[in-house]
């Protein structure tokens, strides 16, 4: 082992002090910089995701569905590529599960995650189809399996036998975190307090376009100051918080819109993670730096 006599910090004291009589600078560490594709861990999931998700569900998927199966794999390789790892989809976004696992075909499956959400209206056992759902991505297991779309204010009831057979999925290991999304302030009113929701997947932007108010109309102007509020008591609680509509589905056409939405939710501190729907490569390098410059704003 090596010592370090008083003799050692006399003499780089000195050079340090030598340093700066000579218009020198000293060395400091900086701290790293976050980024767009840096992993997260989802509250206390235990789940690690990279910061931006590339979403396939741009009006129900119609976006990224007629891009047509050779394009819309070149722009997820692409995605892959940028570093993101995180990919979104829904039993409900009809074709574009099946058109994610051709599209991520051949990669490690250790190497990105996967989420997709459950019909509510769907029958029968649920493992038969958690299982139909891990055949659709081609995939052993799905990172993580949310209730699609809940909207009343009883949902955490309504839907207590499917949560515990997605808690005995989640103990088989075929699902490794369970959630919900939501359209409404009704049915996000019931998220703060339910802490079976390992991840929450909400809509949140800076003016409210597509957000959740009282009527939970898909195209509804939402209450921005309740959601927040909603959102810190949602984090706190650790559930992992995903957020959705970032670009209001689309409406954000110019780059002032989308760059002060970006801003707005970094700032909040409790999103983790967000989820974009992509039709270019052109939107993923946008949103990659645009995520990145305000991280270390």
């Amino acid at each position: 082992m090596s010592r370090y006599t008083r003799r050692d910090f006399l003499k780089t004291t000195a050079g340090v002090a030598g340093a700066l009589a000579a218009g020198g600078a000293v060395t400091t560490v900086r701290a790293a910089k976050r980024s767009a594709t840096e992993w997260v861990t989802l509250g206390n999931s235990g789940v690690k995701v990279t910061r931006l998700a590339f979403g396939t569900g741009t009006f129900g998927g119609r976006v990224q569905r007629e891009l047509g199966q050779e394009q819309f794999t070149r722009l997820a390789r692409y995605a892959y590529e940028r570093g993101i790892r995180f990919f979104e989809t829904a039993d409900g976004y009809r074709e574009m599960p099946q058109m994610l696992a051709t599209a991520l075909k051949g990669l490690p499956r250790d190497s990105y995650k996967l989420m997709t959400k459950y019909r509510l209206r769907s029958t029968g056992d649920a493992q038969e189809t958690i299982d139909r759902l891990r055949k659709d991505l081609n995939s052993e297991y799905v990172d993580i399996l949310l209730l699609h779309c809940v909207r009343s204010a009883s949902w955490p009831a309504d839907f207590e036998r499917l949560r515990d057979e997605l808690s005995a999925a989640k103990q088989k290991k075929t699902i490794l975190a369970h959630g919900a999304s939501c359209h409404g302030l009704v049915p996000l009113r019931a998220f703060p307090g339910t802490k079976w929701l390992d991840v929450a997947l909400l809509r949140v932007n800076h003016d409210g376009t597509r957000m959740d108010s009282l009527a939970g109309r898909e195209d509804d102007q939402g209450d921005v100051n309740e959601v927040v509020t909603h959102l810190k008591k949602i984090h706190a609680q650790g559930t992992g918080v995903l957020g959705m509509k970032l670009m209001g589905e689309g409406q954000f056409t110019t780059p002032e819109r989308r760059d002060a939405s970006l801003k707005f939710v970094l700032k909040l501190g409790t999103v983790d993670a967000m989820t974009i729907g992509f039709k270019s490569t052109a939107e993923i390098d946008e949103a990659i730096q645009r995520i990145d410059t305000h991280l270390n704003a």
